[in-house]
């Protein structure tokens, strides 16, 4: 099978009068679908409980997106069963074969872009341009790991042993758990869920509670595919009763969550302790939380930099553990940037996302309210620039906030908000900078505006951030080219997206054997 190289997925243009229609219709058919309720799916057959798990729109809070049963304890243990009979054989699948069923869920999610678009849009609060980069990155996922897989599964090389023919090969862990998050509510899971698939291991699904559909949407996906029965299972629930057991069940080989740090962390401490019955040290893949800081140096385009600066902090309202939270800037341009960064924050516009506003709706009530705390916090804290209150209508709605003159060890300067909050800090020179950015408990990305190749070489060398960026945003990875991950409580430094992350899901096994004189 000749396979050709990776490319990223191309965005959809949606300035072109034709991609704009073709959303709305979308969202139109999506419509006639909303309300609906939905089966957990446990070895491919469709099951029923007591309760549900209700999915609303954030931009019109009283809207159901559908409904979806609730999984209990006792089908956690049905699900992990069910998981570990097929690995049994999902594992000896060749992994040029499990590769292809990658391909194939990449093609039909392609076909199916806008439809995809449309349930984000409803059901995360994402706008037009938000949902198809999320789409897309899905969609580069399934393209990259299937690709990745075929290269694992090729000869490695290894140094050779006079007298001996040595191989070293990947084999799968076992079942694995997936917990993805709901501000990537598409691409993040399809990027875990299918690493481990394509890795020959076997998963139980718990998706968001807030974004359950777009579970659904890839089980189809991958149903449609032709993935076996058992391979990907789907098992809603709520952290404390079924994400609690799953993580600690004695047949389940790793984890891999995206999430909160404090989510993580005690996900990191379940899976340390060893069950009764179980013969492995449990694996963890953490992405967690982030802190992230773009530096403003004094030599710089402070346009190019307030542009960089907004658009990091409040795309998607602020919810990606990307988004920048704080601007350091060179107390030298800091007048001049609060400046032009209020003209620039001032040009977002806030609404439903259905309607392709560029900054929708916060996820949910919690999220409204814990931002809205750290705003009055901030008014102790700094001064509020521009923003800084609750926009009204049917949805959470919250204007793009800035707080200047906040100190570095503020707790708005140290504590995650996840949302469109960001604090601008005074720097009294470049290597203060470096200093306050790496001030926190998080490092995961970065920016640094200067034109400066000296400071830049020693930002390189100092900022402990997983993902550094220069002379430009810090959001925005692309599959292939931007490898995803940070340190110390950003989590363990995954790499999605790279050429180390498929590792995470196996085990190396050396083969050596003599060769006998004959």
């Amino acid at each position: 099978m000749k396979i050709k190289p990776f490319r990223n997925e191309k965005l959809t243009d949606f300035s072109k009068k034709a991609n704009l229609d073709k959303q709305k219709q979308a969202l139109n058919k999506v419509r006639k679908n909303l309300g609906k309720t939905y089966e957990i799916i446990l070895g491919g057959k469709k099951i029923k409980t007591n309760s549900k798990i209700d999915s609303f729109n954030p931009s019109n809070k009283l809207e159901i997106v559908g409904s979806f049963y609730k999984g209990t304890k006792d089908l956690v243990d049905k699900a992990v069963e069910i998981a570990i009979r097929r690995f049994n054989e999902w594992k000896y699948v060749p992994p040029v074969e499990r590769a292809d069923y990658l391909f194939k869920a990449a093609a039909i999610a392609r076909k199916r872009k806008f439809e995809i678009n449309a349930w984000m849009v409803l059901e995360a609060g994402k706008n037009f341009a938000e949902a198809d980069a999320d789409t897309a990155e899905a969609i580069d996922f399934l393209e990259f790991y299937g690709r990745e897989m075929i290269r694992y599964s090729q000869k490695q090389p290894i140094t050779p042993v006079i007298g001996e023919i040595n191989e070293l090969v990947y084999i799968p862990l076992g079942v694995g758990v997936v917990v993805p998050p709901w501000n990537f509510p598409f691409a993040i899971l399809v990027g875990m869920s299918s690493a481990a698939i394509v890795s020959g291991n076997t998963v139980v699904l718990k998706p968001s509670s807030d974004t359950p559909m777009m579970g659904k949407i890839f089980c189809e996906i991958m149903q449609e595919a032709g993935l076996p029965d058992g391979v990907l299972n789907f098992l809603p629930g709520s952290g404390s009763e079924v994400g609690d057991k799953l993580v600690s069940h004695s047949g389940v080989r790793f984890i891999s969550f995206t999430g909160s740090m404090e989510v993580g962390i005690r996900i990191n401490e379940l899976a340390a302790k060893v069950q009764p019955g179980q013969i492995w040290l449990k694996r963890v893949i953490a992405e967690m939380g982030g802190k992230d800081s773009i530096i403003v140096d004094r030599e710089t385009n402070i346009s190019d930099a307030a542009k960089g600066v907004a658009a990091s902090a409040f795309g998607f309202q602020g919810q990606k553990c990307s988004a920048c939270s704080r601007a350091i800037v060179d107390q030298s341009v800091y007048k001049k940037f609060l400046e032009v960064l209020k003209m620039e924050v001032g040009k977002f516009k806030v609404g439903p996302a259905e309607q392709n506003y560029p900054m929708g709706p916060v996820v949910n009530q919690n999220a409204e309210k814990n931002i809205l705390h750290y705003i009055n916090i901030g008014r102790k804290e700094g001064k509020i620039l521009i923003g800084g209150y609750k926009i009204g209508g049917n949805g959470y709605y919250i204007a793009p906030t800035v707080i200047s003159d906040v100190k570095p060890g503020a707790r708005i300067s140290q504590e995650e908000i996840f949302g469109p909050v960001l604090s601008v800090i005074k720097s009294r020179n470049f290597n203060e900078s470096i200093k306050i950015a790496n001030n926190t408990k998080f490092g995961l990305t970065g920016a640094v505006y200067t034109s400066n190749r000296n400071k830049l070489e020693k930002a390189q060398k100092e900022l402990f951030i997983g993902n550094l960026y220069f002379n430009r945003k810090c959001t925005g990875a692309m599959v292939g080219g931007h490898p995803f991950g940070g340190f110390n409580m950003s989590g363990t430094d995954s790499k999605a997206g790279g050429r180390d992350y498929l590792l995470l899901f196996m085990q190396g096994k050396l083969i050596s054997e003599k060769i006998l004189n004959k």
